[in-house]
């Protein structure tokens, strides 16, 4: 055996070796764990490789595509959209997204990104022409709701999950907001005069209560001293009754002598006519009250 003959046939070893080690280079695919591998052979699905280590036939299937599934956030876009009393708000969206399934992202939309921020902004208008301003502005957390729904539900045949839709900002043009600050300035000064007029109300009934509670005291008075009156005069008669003539006489005499004592008792310097049976009122009534002794 000559030397050209031994190395003809090292060569075809060496060779066969080399041609084993791409084949195992070629067989053998590493997946990242924030990646999907999509592996065609001869032109066709052949399977969706996940993290790790993975085997493939070599030369004939072959990595396609290369697919990220991590969570993606589409840019801030922002669109026209008019609300059902026909005011025009320019709205700003924000959505979150994963791949989950990436045959259906690779073979079924071409730009998934344009795709899904396309049907954001359909359903945003579609959802906001159903509200009035107001609604929009107080049931900000609803709207975003009913829109991650939907747009859940028609992204769901591209293999893709939509884990946020969020409805950053809803502005207005500068006529709209002119208008909403006169509206709102009329409405504080309604609610002003609604409170001024309530506490004017308020204060006649309680200036009415008070009336009333003060009648009603005065009426207890009276009625009070009405009763001892009353009373009174029912032991007056009860005395007349059982001691005649006299007893009546004792009163008024005993009357007069009040009298003339609350005229005395009259602070200052001053003239006080006497009556002049007014002795004789004394005099009757001691004599009256002697008797009764």
């Amino acid at each position: 055996m000559n030397i050209q003959d031994l190395v003809g046939g090292n060569a075809v070893f060496l060779a066969l070796a080399i041609l084993i080690i791409i084949a195992i280079f070629k067989a053998v695919r590493i997946v990242p764990q924030s990646e999907k591998f999509v592996v065609e052979r001869f032109g066709r699905l052949r399977a969706v490789l996940g993290p790790g280590i993975n085997f493939t036939v070599p030369f004939l299937d072959r990595v396609a595509h290369k697919i990220t599934i991590l969570e993606r956030q589409l840019p801030t876009a922002s669109q026209d959209a008019i609300t059902a009393d026909n005011v025009l708000v320019k709205v700003e969206t924000s959505v979150f997204y994963r791949i989950t399934e990436p045959e259906k992202t690779v073979y079924r939309i071409r730009d998934v990104d344009g795709a899904i921020a396309t049907t954001v902004a359909g359903i945003v208008r579609s959802e906001i022409g159903k509200l009035e301003l107001d609604q929009v502005q107080s049931n900000r957390a609803q709207l975003i709701e009913r829109v991650r729904d939907q747009v859940t539900a028609m992204v769901d045949d591209w293999g893709v999950e939509v884990t946020r839709a969020e409805i950053l900002d809803v502005n207005l043009d500068e006529q709209t907001r002119a208008a909403m600050l006169q509206q709102l300035n009329a409405e504080r000064a309604r609610r002003a005069q609604v409170m001024e007029a309530e506490g004017k109300k308020r204060s006649v009934e309680l200036a009415a209560d008070a009336d009333l509670y003060s009648a009603e005291q005065a009426a207890k008075a009276r009625r009070v001293t009405a009763d001892a009156e009353a009373y009174a005069t029912g032991v007056i008669a009860v005395a007349i009754k059982e001691n005649g003539l006299e007893a009546a006489q004792f009163q008024v005499a005993l009357k007069q002598v009040e009298a003339l004592q609350a005229v005395a008792s009259g602070q200052g310097k001053q003239t006080i006519l006497v009556p002049a049976n007014a002795l004789e009122a004394f005099g009757d009534a001691f004599k009256m009250l002697k008797g009764r002794v």
